[in-house]
């Protein structure tokens, strides 16, 4: 009974955090409801005003509210995967691992520029800008003795960065002609309720929950996410061969609404006054090397799409150094090839996940022996 108030007031933050989105949506912002959730979020955990009963110790609301979000988002894009992906990666393989190294290498020039002008060490400024997200980075940086506090708001100063400007600013550039082409190009979703289309989506929800754990076992980032996604497609490919029709769920559009509110609320819940006391130097080094991290990354995609037949919207979020999620869902509202954008997406962060960390372990090596080697000298 005791964590019954809490649940509620949990509840309560991610409605009002949720009217920010709604209001923001009037503006006809495709991503509006997430950036709206996000930025109201941020503003009420940073003033935490009495109303919201909100206590001091909670970081951010609990996480199930970003699986829940993350879990819809999953089984959404599970149901649009399709060939097309693997026909992408298969014309233009060179150019995606060239754009993906280019992206590492900018962010560890970003890193290298932190190190430089700010007080923090070299493995805590290389940690800090990889583009591997707050899911896995701060724990791998935590395995090497890197300082994870600093690591974790830097990083999550960057997503929030890059979400509220990137995807800002191709909603400007492609929202309208998005929407207007899926009008003319893409046939409605179904939205009318049938029970044989609900036992579908209950079918489908257990697949995802099965595909979390299979993720978790083979340790995906955003296990929901990914996990939900690939099982979910799986059974919607073999199950409509072997049962002799389609899988079809019932699937309002205001599920996608309701993911963009929960991811956005969870992200912004987790900033605090705290985060920044003291690390006004360091914020504003990482905020530049961050907005010229934003700018490379719109070259590389547009130049992308001007040597591949990937549109500038999908390039533009692909390779884009946030959150798998919410990359995902920009593309999603803004009729982009999502399950592009996830799937280039995943691959960076696996990517980051298995080269980096060897190679900051390498740095680290070179530091202290550089170290012992200039006290022996004395």
């Amino acid at each position: 009974m005791k964590k019954n108030p809490q649940f509620f007031q949990f509840v309560w933050f991610v409605i009002l955090s949720g009217a920010g989105g709604f209001f923001l949506s009037l503006t006809h912002l495709p991503i509006g409801w997430m950036i709206g959730t996000l930025l109201t979020a941020a503003f009420l955990s940073i003033l935490r005003p009495a109303f919201l009963h909100v206590p001091h110790t909670q970081k951010g609301i609990p996480k199930y509210w970003l699986y829940i979000g993350q879990c819809i988002l999953g089984i959404e894009l599970g149901q649009k995967v399709n060939t097309s992906v693997l026909y992408i990666f298969k014309e233009n393989w060179s150019t995606i691992l060239i754009m993906l190294l280019l992206s590492i290498i900018f962010s560890l020039l970003s890193g290298l520029v932190l190190w430089k002008y700010s007080k923090l060490d070299m493995l805590t400024s290389f940690f800090a800008t990889a583009p591997g997200g707050l899911s896995s980075i701060p724990g791998i940086a935590e395995e090497v003795g890197a300082n994870t506090g600093v690591v974790s708001i830097i990083q999550a100063m960057r997503v929030f960065l890059v979400i509220i400007t990137i995807p800002v600013i191709i909603s400007f550039l492609f929202g309208h002609s998005a929407v207007h082409a899926n009008n003319n190009t893409v046939p409605p979703q179904i939205t009318t309720f049938e029970v044989e289309q609900l036992a579908v989506t209950i079918l489908f929800v257990l697949v995802a929950w099965i595909g979390y754990h299979l993720g978790k076992l083979l340790k995906f980032p955003a296990p929901w996410l990914i996990g939900g996604m690939i099982t979910i497609a799986a059974v919607k490919s073999y199950g409509s061969v072997l049962i002799g029709f389609d899988l079809v769920a019932w699937w309002p559009q205001s599920l996608i609404i309701l993911s963009q509110i929960f991811i956005g609320a969870s992200i912004g819940s987790r900033f605090t006054k705290t985060m920044f006391v003291g690390l006004n130097r360091t914020l504003f080094i990482s905020f530049l090397s961050t907005i010229g991290l934003i700018v490379s990354v719109f070259i590389c995609a547009y130049f992308v799409s001007i040597f591949t037949e990937i549109p500038f919207l999908t390039a533009g979020l692909a390779f884009a150094p946030g959150g798998i999620a919410e990359m995902t869902t920009t593309a999603l509202v803004l009729n982009g090839d999502a399950t592009f954008v996830v799937a280039v997406q995943v691959l960076r962060v696996v990517t980051v996940c298995i080269t980096l960390p060897p190679f900051f372990r390498f740095l680290k090596y070179l530091e202290v022996k550089k170290k012992t080697h200039s006290h022996l000298s004395v």
